[in-house]
């Protein structure tokens, strides 16, 4: 009998996929990852881990399956928290959620399921896995979710080959209703339980709060630029017989604001709280439009934002990505430079993927979308797909 360690987290995803897994003929443990208890950077009385962790015992007890809690938080602070804070401090915008399928749920815990025997993980990510034979070796495709409002493949953009190989998803063929009827039908206390909010490993503490226990405020100007100054007038714009290097750069660069280039509308508590595309936490009033942050600079703490979602400064069609930033997950799909390939593309979670070309050169892979994105951050994951599959992703630069 094959062994499946399953990683709880007392929501009603991991509780189903435990049901299923069992149902499946697999012996299967339960194992919650106690993955933050830093009082230094905690603000919130409440203990969500907690009560996620009696959840997961109680589910497991109730499917009758050995239960262990493990804890990952020193993994947890080396390599997601203090990573996050260092790129907020750099004023890049990073994903927890994608670092910590990376690094914690398909590494550190996986190690942790081999050694109790395992020959799977399963997890309650909406996705799915198939594999093919392609010149006589085995290539694992992580697929989208079958319920396309709770997709998560985008989470899973950086896992590997090796780490497909040994997971399973149990409830990616499903719709989160189907999930939610499972549980009610087995009694599982977490039937009825709210998705989690927040960030992956703090529950409800909100993101801007969490970073001011260690990114110290510091007050700045906040300076709006119009729409119509010259900055933007050449956006993306190349001859078309300019060289492709060129003509990439060009749709990809972000315009270089100056602070004498508009008018000081008030002050913030500190550049890099913020991110591009924001509009909440501005607290400044009396403009036409609503105000949205079109670039932070935190070297001289200033944010740079425009009226409008409609303003220039928001919108570009490129991306690039440093090659030592490109994963592919399907390994035998890796361009060689002078490449281009037609892919799908998203550059944010529920963001509907949108048409895009791949040109592999020399230092850096360029996403050039066919339509115009909005805010595209530097830090956050670029994930292209074909068809259903996603195929691989980087880390904007």
């Amino acid at each position: 009998m094959k062994r499946v360690v399953v990683g709880l987290s007392g929501g009603v995803d991991s509780s189903v996929a435990a049901y299923l897994c069992k149902e499946q003929g697999y012996e299967v443990i339960g194992l919650f990852m106690k993955n933050w208890h830093d009082d230094s950077v905690t603000i919130s009385d409440e203990c969500p881990w907690l009560e996620d962790s009696n959840d997961a015992m109680l589910v497991a007890e109730k499917l009758g399956i050995p239960f262990q809690t493990v804890d990952l938080s020193k993994e947890y602070k080396e390599r997601i928290v203090d990573y996050m804070f260092a790129e907020y401090e750099k004023g890049r915008t990073p994903n927890p959620d994608v670092l910590c399928n990376r690094e914690i749920k398909f590494d550190v815990f996986m190690d942790i399921a081999t050694s109790l025997g395992a020959d799977y993980v399963a997890t309650g990510h909406y996705c799915r896995k198939d594999s093919i034979e392609k010149e006589g070796k085995t290539q694992y495709r992580l697929l989208a979710g079958k319920d396309k409002n709770k997709d998560q493949s985008y989470f899973l953009c950086q896992v590997s080959q090796q780490q497909l190989a040994k997971t399973l998803f149990p409830v990616g063929e499903l719709q989160k209703s189907e999930v939610r009827e499972i549980a009610k039908a087995q009694n599982l206390i977490t039937a009825e339980k709210k998705d989690s909010q927040g960030l992956c490993f703090i529950g409800k503490v909100k993101l801007p709060d969490f970073l001011q226990q260690k990114l110290q405020p510091k007050k700045g100007q906040v300076i709006e630029i119009d729409s119509t100054h010259e900055v933007f007038s050449n956006i993306g714009e190349t001859s078309s017989n300019s060289e492709l290097i060129t003509q990439l750069k060009q749709k990809s660069k972000k315009p270089e604001l100056k602070p004498e280039f508009g008018k000081v509308l008030g002050t913030h508590d500190g550049a890099h709280f913020f991110t591009k595309g924001q509009r909440k936490g501005l607290a400044i009033g009396g403009t036409k439009e609503p105000l949205f942050v079109i670039d932070t600079d935190v070297e001289r703490n200033i944010l740079y934002t425009g009226q409008g979602k409609n303003h220039p400064g928001l919108h570009k069609k490129g991306l690039w990505v440093n090659n030592d930033e490109v994963h592919w997950i399907r390994p035998d799909f890796k361009l060689s430079t002078g490449d281009t390939m037609d892919v799908k593309a998203r550059i944010r979670y529920r963001q509907p993927l949108e048409t895009a070309r791949l040109y592999q050169m020399e230092n850096e892979l360029y996403v050039i979308f066919d339509n115009e994105q909005t805010a595209i951050s530097e830090g956050q994951f670029v994930a292209w797909y074909q068809d259903d599959e996603l195929l691989g992703s980087g880390v904007i630069a």
